[in-house]
């Protein structure tokens, strides 16, 4: 997967739990960061969340997976792609990645539906963010 490069960190020691590897809050953490990212990058920017537009994209289903321990120290990104793009519904594949060797270290696929933020209701993708999220979609 080569997507787009929504997050960049080095895990701090207080990222990590006492078994001593990070904390499964922080693998999510970097995945709400990385959906900001993404969606800012289609054009629903935080100040169009706040006063424009008020459309922010909400996580109704993720599945995950860990596949490798992340120490303190250790310079982590993720890539992030999109899988499908409907109606009001948007699927996101985030990637954790190790820098030093591109190793995959967890995985998830979100569903996020498009959220109205006045009405908290879901709303339909206007075609300048669906037309912008092609650019990564998935070539599967």
């Amino acid at each position: 997967m080569t997507g787009f490069l929504a997050f960049k960190s080095v895990v701090d020691p207080s990222d990590c739990d006492f078994l001593g590897h990070m904390n499964v809050s922080k693998y999510f953490s970097a995945c709400s960061d990385a959906v900001f990212a993404l969606q800012a990058a289609m054009g629903l920017t935080a100040e169009d969340m706040r006063s424009g537009r008020r459309l922010s994209f909400a996580v109704v289903h993720a599945e995950s997976d860990f596949l490798a321990e992340v120490s303190a120290g250790e310079a982590i990104h993720m890539e992030s792609e999109v899988t499908a793009i409907g109606e009001k519904s948007m699927t996101f594949r985030h990637a954790l990645k190790r820098s030093f060797d591109d190793k995959i270290v967890f995985c998830t696929v979100f569903k996020c539906v498009l959220l109205d933020l006045t009405a908290r209701r879901a709303a339909v993708i206007p075609k300048d963010i669906v037309n912008s999220a092609k650019a990564w979609l998935a070539k599967e």
